[in-house]
């Protein structure tokens, strides 16, 4: 059915049910000769009289009367669907679909949602932890969390988290036998630890800046991973350097476990951002879980 067929069958039956153009002109914020056209295109449409037009009345003819009884359970499911969206809106109800990085889900949004959820039992979340970007209008998430610095322009991005830095560390029984490096050159001597990249399958290059001068170097040893967890626990077992984000790394670090080196060359960047389609109109538990996340520090 097109768009301008239902207008037309909710103007008769708005004109049935008040009896009257006058009245029903004004419930629809219309004309009464505008409104006159409608029902005259509908009947012309249909090829039938729907309505008796008398100086005094109006009511629907015997074809009317059977139109109405077909057509105001139709009407009435619509009223109730478009009332149950408005509800949706103004209610915190519904389920809200994020992509995510595992770090972020644990780190960021498990501590907002766990403070959340409780006051807000009609609110549904479902996290979907993937380290690859995944188109969120395709696959119908309501939102995604990576890093800022990777959203496309064309979406919005809301902070919700601080800035992140790298950090390249080693065990101290690593240090023991193997001195520090003070410049990214000094890489090539180590055994490092190497991150294979979930979206094009290459190993990540580690990238270091001091200043404006931007290096990406490629390392090399007997480690290879795509679990940031695991590089840690090899690092700290002392088969070499891991270049990691920073917080991954504070526990063992406090700990004593490992060791920071070339912090001089691992400036803060960008971290993490709740982003969505620039056009979404945000429900309101979407606009209460985004208000949740929001970084404030």
């Amino acid at each position: 059915m097109r768009r301008e067929e239902l207008v037309d069958l909710n103007a008769f039956a708005t004109v049935a049910e008040e009896r009257s153009f006058t009245r029903a002109a004004a419930k629809l914020a219309t004309s009464q000769s505008a409104l006159s056209h409608t029902i005259n295109r509908l009947e012309a449409r249909v090829g039938v009289r729907l309505l008796t037009r008398t100086t005094r009345n109006v009511a629907p003819t015997e074809a009317g009367e059977r139109m109405l009884r077909a057509l105001n359970p139709a009407l009435g499911a619509i009223a109730d669907a478009v009332a149950s969206a408005r509800e949706m809106r103004q209610k915190p109800a519904g389920t809200i679909r994020i992509t995510t990085l595992e770090h972020a889900a644990h780190a960021v949004l498990w501590p907002a949602l766990e403070k959340l959820l409780p006051n807000y039992p009609d609110i549904r979340v479902e996290l979907a932890i993937e380290q690859s970007f995944t188109d969120i209008v395709a696959e119908r998430f309501d939102a995604g969390v990576r890093l800022g610095e990777s959203i496309a322009k064309d979406m919005v991005a809301v902070r919700i988290g601080p800035d992140l830095r790298m950090a390249v560390v080693g065990s101290p029984a690593y240090f023991a036998t193997h001195p520090a490096p003070r410049t990214p050159q000094d890489l090539a001597h180590h055994q490092c630890i190497n991150l294979r990249l979930p979206t094009a399958g290459g190993l990540y290059a580690w990238e270091l800046q001091k200043g404006r001068r931007e290096l990406h170097v490629r390392v090399d040893g007997q480690l290879v991973f795509n679990d940031v967890p695991l590089m840690l626990r090899a690092a700290a077992a002392g088969f070499g350097l891991a270049c990691v984000p920073d917080d991954h790394t504070a526990a063992m670090t406090a700990e004593g476990r490992l060791v920071r080196v070339l912090e001089d060359w691992c400036p803060p960047f960008s971290g993490y951002h709740l982003y969505y389609p620039s056009r979404r109109q945000p429900s309101a538990a979407f606009s209460l879980l985004v208000d949740a996340l929001r970084y404030r520090g």
